[in-house]
């Protein structure tokens, strides 16, 4: 299905937390192995990159980035924040937009298509940049969780089609 919409090189940026709400609505997780084979088969993939806020010493959520880095995963990790909303209010924030970003970036000259596993407007700009440069823009997310700037600016794939294909089975 992906590969209808690409040209050339590939790169897949994903944005950990955004995808996790998705698989919250779908019911249904990705299985990272697959959906790394899944755009193999499907494109000429040259680079996956995760993107994920960190809590301490968490063993499986350490275990889980080890795997990804085996499985060719280049993985961004920075620990997250406990913000302070009110007196008695606290949210866990660990948002990598700003790595993510320059990754695209540096990496501008090295593929030809971007896929964004995002629905972040804030990638607004960053779509923009990399359509003025000539490539083919594609967001993968879920109804609810992609931003009207992001299907302004891209091809949608709505990953609910993929579950066949990348759905982690238990």
């Amino acid at each position: 299905m992906v590969g209808q919409f690409v040209k050339g090189r590939v790169f897949v940026f994903i944005d950990a937390a955004n995808i996790l709400y998705s698989q919250q609505t779908l019911r249904w997780c990705v299985d990272y192995k697959k959906l790394k084979e899944y755009f193999e088969k499907e494109c000429d993939l040259k680079g996956m990159y995760f993107y994920t806020g960190r809590v301490g010493e968490n063993h499986k959520q350490n275990s889980f980035i080890e795997k990804l880095n085996k499985l060719g995963y280049g993985v961004k990790a920075k620990e997250v924040k406990r913000i302070k909303i009110s007196r008695t209010t606290y949210e866990w924030k660990g948002n990598l937009d700003v790595e993510l970003t320059i990754d695209v970036l540096a990496n501008l000259n090295n593929f030809d298509t971007l896929i964004l596993m995002s629905g972040d407007s804030d990638f607004a700009p960053l779509l923009d940049k990399a359509k003025d440069n000539k490539k083919q823009v594609l967001v993968m997310s879920t109804k609810g969780h992609v931003s009207k700037e992001l299907l302004e600016r891209a091809k949608y794939i709505n990953i609910k089609k993929l579950k066949d294909q990348i759905s982690f089975l238990k």
